[in-house]
């Protein structure tokens, strides 16, 4: 399958159906596919088969464990941006983004003058001295790419979630 045909694909009723019901999250429960077949009146195979089609497509990016980083401790978070070379661009996100203290990383055009960032990396750390200790690192790990970089630093939460699909009514799943 193509980038672009995985780009056009749609979900359906089932798909949908099961998004909605892991969106929050898979149950923390010993089986929590058994679990959203329950829930979703699905068969447990069918729900891990079309989570599977879900990822590879794209529709689904990722499946993992999401810590509350401030509840480990890590109270200092810095979002380093970077004015990074487009030619270098690539490397350096796969580079930056394999730092085990960056839990993202992404490219945004440039809004000259006033902005003139196109990399981020969000940078987590105990105290502000070590987040600056760590951009440190990413600045000789990515030299003369970068020609400047900041840190802003979080001061709250203020959203934690990706996007959410409300359930349609009278939702039929078919195969």
């Amino acid at each position: 399958m193509t980038q672009i045909q995985k780009l056009r694909y749609r979900i359906d009723a089932t798909d949908r159906l099961i998004i909605t019901a892991t969106q929050d999250g898979l149950p923390l429960v010993p089986r929590p596919y058994d679990e959203i077949a329950r829930q979703t009146g699905l068969e447990s195979q069918l729900v891990k088969q079309r989570m599977s089609a879900m990822l590879e497509r794209r529709i689904i990016r990722r499946m993992g464990v999401v810590p509350n980083h401030y509840h480990l401790g890590f109270t200092a978070n810095g979002m380093s941006v970077w004015d990074v070379d487009e030619a270098q661009m690539d490397s350096i996100g796969a580079l930056v983004g394999g730092l085990d203290y960056v839990s993202h990383c992404y490219q945004r055009p440039k809004n000259l003058p006033l902005w003139p960032y196109n990399f981020f990396a969000m940078v987590h750390a105990r105290s502000r001295p070590e987040v600056e200790e760590k951009v440190a690192q990413i600045a000789d790990l990515v030299g003369e790419a970068s020609h400047s970089h900041s840190i802003l630093y979080s001061s709250k939460i203020l959203k934690k979630t990706g996007i959410r699909l409300k359930a349609q009514r009278d939702e039929k799943c078919s195969d």
